[in-house]
């Protein structure tokens, strides 16, 4: 299923673009509970720019061919072109990714009806309290870290109920500001892709209620901020640099799995510079609906809605994004929230979920086999800022088409095979060619074209990077100053 066809954001030269949305830690932490939360306003502006990402598939740089996840072959001028507008997803991954860890009973496609309402569609909840207990201590002399990393994360994420003609679903939330500026994933506050003007209602841990508006969304990464009506004296989460984290770092996952909120897991980083493609949330424009399919008729990026079942997205294009690699658990419903290092400040925006088999699964492969990902922190800042700035985000455009160099025959070198350049474009005026092997991006390893796609998203527009690439057996380095990806 999907929605009307949707261009792929990936891939995006000057000629493709994307349709427009509608609508590291350091060491561990002294154990004992953390200090307070930061109380601060959360002021735009002040994020640190993106780096984080790793292997998937064939497609581009500043233009990624549409799903083209599994090539088996690099990618040519003329398949760039066709995939761009089929948006076809290759099969043949042994571990599928769900989007989201993703909302809880959401709608799937126009005119689909909710699925699991009534078994995770919380009903109108009683406002409670201000100042309930959120995080419960039956032997005070015994509490650890973990304790104290939940009474700090827990008063900053919220449980988002989305709702519309089609149905409805619930996801998690961060807290960005007092007065109400909260950050979560567009496939939440879109129904994944299914509705432009879902109904919101948001839950704080103390049992407040709030009615909430999307200020903007960002389908390019699954980020969307969002405003709670009236809202004041609310927690800031405090955000950590992703940049600093270490594999093996202490990680806590914080939201509303399957509906059920105020719910923590523990577990450590897993990987660092990981990138993964997943369908986009983007809001279709029509009720048209059209689905990519693998060879196998099957896509092995679909959204999971904790039933055992999967849909497609609203839209059937794919995104790349880099993320921080969990073993904490993560399941339906944890999307939009968070997770946080062993000080319980956020350093990463929860998104998806690894599934055994391909692109369908039973109900017990629906939820968290220790493969979870997150947006990292710094990514979440810079888009949130710009959100909040100007409702909506800049993601960079190198202008250059690639395919996986490991596919290409007599390739020696893993990275992102560039096929082609646009004209004028940032990839050219750095002095790149067709037949270069990108193989480092900013620092961070490039081991085929979704590292590289995710890495330039990551960044915004008109910001300068350094790459590293092979030319002739040789190792070359140069700086370029990234193009916008348009809407």
């Amino acid at each position: 299923m999907s929605d009307s066809h949707t261009p792929d954001p990936n891939t995006s030269g000057a000629d493709v673009p994307p349709r427009p949305p509608l609508p590291d830690s350091g060491a561990p932490a002294p154990q004992g509970a953390p200090s307070a939360p930061s109380t601060a306003p959360y002021q735009p502006g002040q994020g640190w720019y993106a780096q984080a990402a790793h292997p998937q598939a064939g497609h581009d740089a500043g233009q990624h061919t549409p799903g083209a996840s599994f090539s088996t072959q690099p990618l040519t001028d003329e398949s760039a072109t066709t995939r761009s507008h089929d948006a076809r997803v290759g099969s043949g991954k042994i571990v599928a990714v769900l989007v989201a860890a993703a909302i809880v009973g959401a709608v799937s496609g126009l005119g689909g009806a909710a699925i699991g309402n009534d078994l995770f569609q919380p009903q109108a909840a009683a406002v409670a309290t201000k100042g309930s207990t959120q995080v419960t201590v039956n032997d005070p002399d015994q509490v650890n870290q973990t304790t104290g990393i939940a009474a700090k994360t827990l008063p900053s994420v919220v449980t988002i109920n989305a709702s519309s003609s089609n149905g409805g679903g619930t996801g998690s939330g961060v807290i960005l500001s007092e007065d109400g500026y909260v950050v979560t994933n567009t496939h939440v506050v879109t129904l994944d892709g299914a509705s432009s003007d879902a109904s919101l209602r948001v839950t704080t841990s103390d049992g407040r209620v709030f009615d909430a508006k999307i200020v903007g969304t960002d389908p390019i990464y699954d980020l969307a901020v969002i405003k709670l009506t009236n809202a004041s004296d609310l927690t800031p989460i405090t955000f950590a640099d992703s940049a600093t984290l270490n594999v093996g770092d202490t990680t806590v996952a914080v939201g509303a799995p399957l509906g059920l909120s105020n719910t923590v897991t523990t577990g450590i980083v897993s990987a660092l510079n990981r990138s993964i493609q997943i369908a986009s949330s983007a809001v279709p424009d029509s009720g048209e609906q059209e689905q990519g399919q693998g060879q196998n008729g099957e896509s092995p990026f679909q959204f999971d809605f904790g039933q055992g079942q999967q849909r497609g997205s609203g839209s059937s294009g794919t995104i790349s994004i880099a993320v921080i690699q969990t073993d904490a658990a993560i399941n339906p419903g944890n999307s939009g929230g968070a997770l946080v290092d062993d000080e319980g400040n956020l350093i990463g925006i929860n998104v998806a979920i690894a599934t055994a088999g391909g692109g369908s699964s039973s109900s017990s492969e629906a939820g968290s086999i220790g493969v979870g990902f997150s947006i990292p922190s710094n990514v979440v800042k810079r888009v949130a800022d710009e959100i909040i700035k100007d409702g909506k985000a800049t993601h960079g455009l190198l202008g250059a088409m690639v395919g996986n160099s490991a596919d290409a025959k007599d390739s020696t070198v893993a990275g992102a095979l560039i096929s082609d350049v646009t004209p004028g474009g940032a990839a050219a005026k750095a002095g790149l060619k067709a037949g270069d092997i990108v193989t480092e991006f900013n620092g961070v390893p490039v081991r085929d074209a979704t590292d590289l796609t995710a890495q330039v998203r990551a960044l915004a527009a008109g910001s300068a990077a350094n790459l590293v690439y092979v030319r002739d057996g040789k190792s070359l380095s140069a700086d370029v100053t990234l193009g916008t990806l348009t809407d």
